[in-house]
């Protein structure tokens, strides 16, 4: 059985349909969009798009997971709905709900009506669709003209394991039964990307489910033009600073290490402090943009932050 839906059909315009994807393609859209991504990456994308296959994208915090579906959603023009998990997490939040408020309200307003000459009260009527609080997982699939959603599914390792299990079967079939209404299934499966910061394993079947792809921090001079795209109030010698600075940071073993929104809100920082390059005093006075651990704070500060900003310079050079 199939809920009431309104047919979706494939995108048309706007720059994306899936016959005529290319990595290349994909490149260029993201790029237009405000994401540089390397060729592996672009490559994976390319291939949950053709293949119409959920991407799992592992990596540490900060390398840009969560962009790619924001981003993805801005070069599509599908809708991003976004499932942040967290431990404890149920089908209320993910898949549906009812409006228990509105439904004892309908059902008060009925049978005053009733009281006063009108119809009958019918049960049903409290659980039409009327009522019914679609959450990401059914969102992403009840039908629609225009392109398909962009389902972010955010952080899947902070999940427990029976959401995990659910979550499976859900990418398995695209659908959703709600006892009440029936089953709605996507006729057009959504862009499905999965996150994972890999603080627990995700189950290998899930992973069997998705393509999957690990996101590295990116290269000096990827990261250098990302820099350049996103502050553009720095200047591009501050931005290489910074880049320089950020991939030694990367490199002593801290408990964080800076991802690329760090070395965004650092270069950004120190254009907003008049700095043109970077020196001793700045960067201990804005090491909280870029270092969010006193742990981490400290190491850098008895490693010499002197000696960061002499590799810095020599880096960016």
């Amino acid at each position: 059985m199939t809920g009431p839906q309104t047919p979706q059909t494939s995108p048309a315009g706007g720059g994306f349909r899936r016959s005529d994807l290319t990595v290349e393609s994909v490149s260029d859209g993201l790029s237009a969009n405000g994401y540089l991504a390397d060729e592996a990456l672009c490559t994976s994308i390319f291939l949950a798009l053709a293949l119409r296959r959920p991407l799992l994208l592992e990596g540490e915090a900060g390398v840009g997971k969560t962009e790619v579906a924001k981003v993805l959603s801005a070069w599509t023009g599908g809708r991003l709905l976004r499932l942040q998990c967290y431990e404890g997490i149920d089908v209320s939040q993910a898949v549906y709900e009812w409006d228990y408020a509105r439904q004892l309200l309908h059902l008060r307003a009925a049978e005053a009506f009733k009281g006063v000459g009108g119809g009958e009260t019918i049960e049903d009527e409290v659980y039409s669709e009327k009522f019914l609080v679609r959450r990401p997982l059914l969102s992403a699939i009840d039908g629609r003209d225009g392109p398909p959603a962009v389902l972010l599914i955010d952080e899947v390792d902070r999940a427990d394991d029976e959401f995990e299990a659910f979550l499976l079967e859900f990418l398995s079939d695209y659908a959703v039964t709600v006892p009440e209404l029936g089953t709605f299934t996507a006729i057009e499966p959504p862009v499905v990307i999965v996150t994972s910061n890999r603080t627990r394993d995700v189950h290998d079947a899930l992973k069997r489910r998705c393509l999957y792809h690990w996101v590295e921090h990116p290269d000096f001079e990827r990261e250098v033009a990302i820099i350049e795209r996103r502050a553009p109030q720095a200047l591009p010698e501050l931005a290489r600073q910074v880049a320089a600075a950020v991939e030694a940071l990367r490199g002593m073993h801290l408990y964080k290490p800076p991802g690329v929104a760090e070395s965004i809100d650092w270069t950004a920082s120190l254009a907003a402090l008049g700095r043109r390059e970077i020196d001793g005093r700045s960067v201990e006075l804005t090491l909280g943009s870029v270092l969010k651990y006193q742990e981490d704070q400290n190491r850098v500060r008895a490693t010499g932050v002197a000696e960061l900003v002499k590799a810095a310079l020599g880096r960016a050079g």
